[in-house]
């Protein structure tokens, strides 16, 4: 609410913000598309504010749309109001802080393209946060939103916004027998033992049905683990082609694919964390997001 009472009634900043544009325009048409609102909409907005000072502010005709002389004093009044409270918001906001959390390689570009725009948009700034498990930091609110890959299941009370899909790639150590592959078919990663990171792994047996699943599971517990157990020999892995790209080993071979279905990208959030920040988070990063 606007702190100011006229008659009993609070004044608000949707009155204000609909009174400056329509000013400022001179026009109803061309004010609700600026603020995103339907121009009836606005037209009652302005109405209510006119009701609660008790004087005309606007001349209205069918073709145009002029200030009265109260409107015209109301109108800097009102200006000045916004532009101290926007100074202020700004002020607050550089203060601010969004804790991304993610486990693994954050994408790019779209990390650095989404934490650009919405640092430039917002004033706020990014705390990047590695962690283990995520959804457990989420949970715990030691992070304001997580990037999570593959298909794990989130919170009943999280929301998810889908970013876009990764490829999948296998990987294996120079040693291993399936260096002499060219290819290897999603169907047979069955029959070679699977080194799996079951705590922020984008690629585990629930990736397959239950009848087919590899047999031997090798399980580690973040991608640190799992990327020096498969290096180790201890069996292959499966995971986005980013890691091909991102993280060059000298003992590991990288093996392409086929057959095999994506890897989702999500952002998950809880709703009643940071709502603004992490509103203007899925803004910025949306755009960015790949195909």
């Amino acid at each position: 609410m606007f702190g100011t009472v006229l008659g009993g009634v609070d004044v608000e900043l949707r009155h204000l913000r609909a009174f400056v544009a329509v000013a400022r325009r001179r026009s109803f048409t061309r004010a609700a598309g600026e603020l995103l609102v339907t121009q009836p909409a606005l037209s009652r907005t302005v109405a209510q504010l006119e009701s609660i000072v008790s004087v005309r502010l606007l001349d209205r005709s069918s073709r145009h749309v002029e200030l009265t002389g109260a409107g015209e004093e109301f109108l800097l009044q009102a200006e000045r109001v916004l532009a101290t409270l926007d100074q202020a918001l700004a002020g607050a906001r550089r203060t601010a802080t969004l804790r991304l959390g993610f486990s693994w390689l954050l994408p790019d570009p779209w990390a650095q393209q989404a934490v650009r725009r919405f640092e430039g948009g917002t004033g706020a700034s990014v705390a990047l946060t590695r962690v283990d498990d995520p959804l457990l930091a989420l949970r715990r609110r030691a992070v304001d939103i997580v990037v999570v890959r593959g298909d794990a299941e989130v919170p009943r009370q999280a929301r998810t916004m889908h970013l876009y899909d990764e490829p999948r790639i296998a990987v294996c150590s120079h040693h291993s027998d399936l260096c002499r592959h060219r290819s290897l078919d999603w169907t047979q990663v069955r029959n070679w033992p699977l080194v799996v990171n079951t705590v922020s792994g984008s690629t585990g047996p629930w990736s397959w049905h239950q009848d087919q699943r590899p047999e031997h599971i090798v399980e580690t517990a973040n991608y640190d683990e799992w990327l020096e157990t498969v290096a180790a020999g201890r069996g292959i892995g499966v995971v986005p082609t980013v890691v091909k790209r991102r993280t060059p080993h000298p003992a590991l071979r990288f093996v392409k694919l086929t057959n095999a279905p994506p890897s989702p990208v999500r952002l998950v959030f809880l709703a009643d964390s940071q709502p603004t920040l992490v509103r203007h988070f899925l803004q910025a990063a949306l755009p960015t997001a790949r195909a």
